[in-house]
């Protein structure tokens, strides 16, 4: 029998149920993280790729990291070259979304197959250690007096932390489309320039902010969540008297053209993957909130979350 029509039958067993999910564990997962390494799309692509090892569903994975335009520009190389590959995975979320909405770049995230949403997390604000400002209130009161000498710094335009950078400046009474934010090609762009003092404020999930903050190297001001996060001692933007929350949230699509059997059989490794041990390890270490949601349901929550991003884009004078 040909290799190829082999593997096509063993994948067809496990699909069916005929054989465990480990029996045709891919010789190597292809991991496009459509980010710069650093931030949280390459944490999470990297840590996905380490569960799906331990759960014994890929024998290995390769990534790939393809930074700019909010992951425009990798998710067009990822829809350009993959195209039916049953072992191809891009990392993505709501901050692709806000791209797509933003830069209407000329391939869409449609044009891939979702697989499942992985996590939630909340976006946290930060000064410099060496900020003349201590507080969100120092900053919204020089917002209110010059909003372009406040530099936000973040990831893309139409991030979740360029959101609610104009979501504050709205809710405190300032014109959104007068904030002066600085958009980085990854999170580690972001955090070197906040590091540096190159910007007022910087925003970004707490996982990429954590080892700085607990160094005194950032100061954490506000989180954008309804309540504080469990363990961290961070005032939220509400209780400061800012009417703003948003989430972010992170997960992973497929190639386009895969079959509806592939699909699946990609959909059950990564449910398999985030089961295992060295997943559990990754959510503890980044303090990234479990958030599984896969198939039909994924697709539809993904339309929901881009029609409601961008109705807040909307009202917050973005577009």
């Amino acid at each position: 029998m040909r290799r190829d029509t082999f593997l096509k039958s063993m994948a067809a067993l496990a699909v069916s149920g005929g054989l465990p999910l480990s029996a045709f564990a891919a010789t190597n997962v292809k991991m496009m993280i459509p980010a710069n390494p650093g931030g949280g799309w390459d944490g999470t692509g990297r840590a996905l790729g380490k569960a799906l090892m331990d759960a014994k569903v890929a024998d290995t994975v390769t990534y790939e990291n393809k930074g700019g335009a909010a992951g425009a520009l990798g998710l067009a190389q990822f829809v350009n070259a993959s195209k039916g590959d049953p072992n191809a995975l891009m990392v993505m979320g709501a901050v692709m979304l806000g791209g797509i909405i933003t830069g209407k770049p000329p391939v869409s995230i449609t044009a891939a197959t979702p697989i499942a949403r992985l996590t939630s997390e909340y976006n946290v604000f930060v000064l410099p250690a060496n900020s003349p400002f201590k507080t969100m209130a120092d900053v919204v009161a020089q917002l209110k007096k010059d909003p372009g000498s406040v530099k936000w710094g973040g990831g893309s335009r139409g991030s979740t932390e360029h959101i609610a950078a104009a979501m504050i400046a709205r809710a405190v009474g300032v014109d959104a489309a007068k904030i002066n934010y600085v958009a980085f090609r990854g999170g580690g762009e972001a955090t070197a320039a906040i590091l540096g003092g190159n910007v007022t404020i910087g925003g970004s999930g707490y996982s990429e902010f954590s080892e700085y903050i607990k160094a005194g190297k950032m100061k954490p001001i506000g989180v954008t969540s309804a309540a504080r996060l469990k363990g961290i001692d961070i005032p939220t933007l509400k209780e400061q008297g800012i009417d703003v929350e948003i989430g972010n949230w992170r997960g992973v699509y497929g190639a386009p053209g895969i079959t509806p059997a592939q699909r699946k059989a990609l959909t059950d490794m990564v449910v398999k993957a985030t089961q295992s041990k060295a997943w559990k390890e990754a959510l503890e270490k980044n303090n990234w909130t479990p958030a599984l949601l896969s198939g039909d349901a994924f697709e539809q929550f993904v339309d929901n979350d881009f029609a409601s991003l961008r109705a807040t884009m909307v009202k917050s004078g973005m577009i």
